[in-house]
């Protein structure tokens, strides 16, 4: 498999597939199913018929790599660490936002390959939209055509300050702590006013890629399966996703599935994001005190 872009072209059929899965629930209010799983998060339907129909096509498309799902049974998330290349994959990320109705929800697929995601596939479904990253090779949105096919355009990040209304944060709807407002307050005490776009789900990773925001903090508890695809994304179109070390982050090395707080950048070498990275660490030591 030495040519990751040839898979694209399936995957984006299967997510078609998935996604016009879970736009029938979206579209038939009370069919949702929702329950709560063991963490009290939400289950719904459409998690679930997503899931079945990417853990099909995957082992289809590649019977010798193994699925690392949200849906994934305990038993199959306890053998991960035997795997170095594998499908890591959230069905329906944002299950609150399908749930409250707001349409900010995607589906979320990465090719983890030695701890790092070297694919990634962000399709958010009622817009039949994809954001398409292999580092190093391509960085692109495709749209769905009323013909069964797909416009292609290219993706890039943007340089910081390139936007006249100055630095776009792009931020999690629905998590604000302490960490991120220190983390906003340092940022408009170097830059001046921010501008601030809020969004659900994994949209923040495909705004940055477009080159629709600058930085994308995350304080707040979320699972590896949420980042690494669009880490990918982010990667190929030329930011970064960074850990508090200001390394890029790394998958299935950890007992936990849960990802370590970061920083997605648009703009990956600047000095800004080094001195940014820095402060949060100062806040998080004081805040352990």
């Amino acid at each position: 498999m030495h040519d990751l872009t040839a898979l694209v072209p399936p995957l984006l059929e299967l997510c078609r597939t998935a996604g016009e899965l879970i736009c029938e629930h979206y579209h038939a209010p009370g069919d949702s199913g929702l329950r709560a799983k063991t963490d009290n998060s939400p289950l719904t339907h459409a998690d679930m018929d997503s899931h079945a129909c990417l853990r099909d096509g995957l082992a289809a498309l590649t019977p010798d790599l193994p699925l690392l799902s949200e849906e994934s049974s305990p038993a199959q998330k306890a053998r991960r660490h035997a795997w170095g290349r594998f499908w890591m994959v959230d069905p329906l990320d944002g299950t609150k936002e399908f749930i409250a109705g707001t349409g900010e929800f995607t589906i979320n697929i990465a090719l983890i390959d030695a701890h790092r995601p070297v694919l990634g596939v962000l399709y958010i479904p009622l817009q039949k939209v994809a954001c398409v990253g292999v580092p190093g090779e391509l960085s692109a949105r495709f749209t769905a055509d009323n013909q069964g096919g797909w416009q292609q355009q290219a993706l890039a990040t943007r340089a910081l300050g390139d936007a006249p209304g100055g630095v776009t944060v792009l931020a999690s709807r629905r998590h604000r702590n302490a960490q991120l407002d220190a983390c906003l307050a340092w940022l408009e005490s170097r830059c001046g006013a921010l501008q601030r776009e809020n969004s659900g789900s994994a949209l923040k990773f495909c705004q940055l890629a477009e080159g629709r925001g600058d930085v994308y903090p995350r304080f707040s508890p979320c699972c590896e399966w949420d980042v690494a695809a669009g880490q990918a994304v982010v990667e190929a179109a030329g930011g970064s996703v960074l850990g508090m070390d200001g390394l890029p982050l790394r998958y299935n090395c950890r007992d936990s599935l849960l990802s370590p707080h970061f920083l997605a950048v648009g703009e990956a070498h600047n000095a800004l994001w080094p001195a940014l990275l820095e402060h949060q660490r100062q806040v998080a030591s004081d805040a352990s005190r």
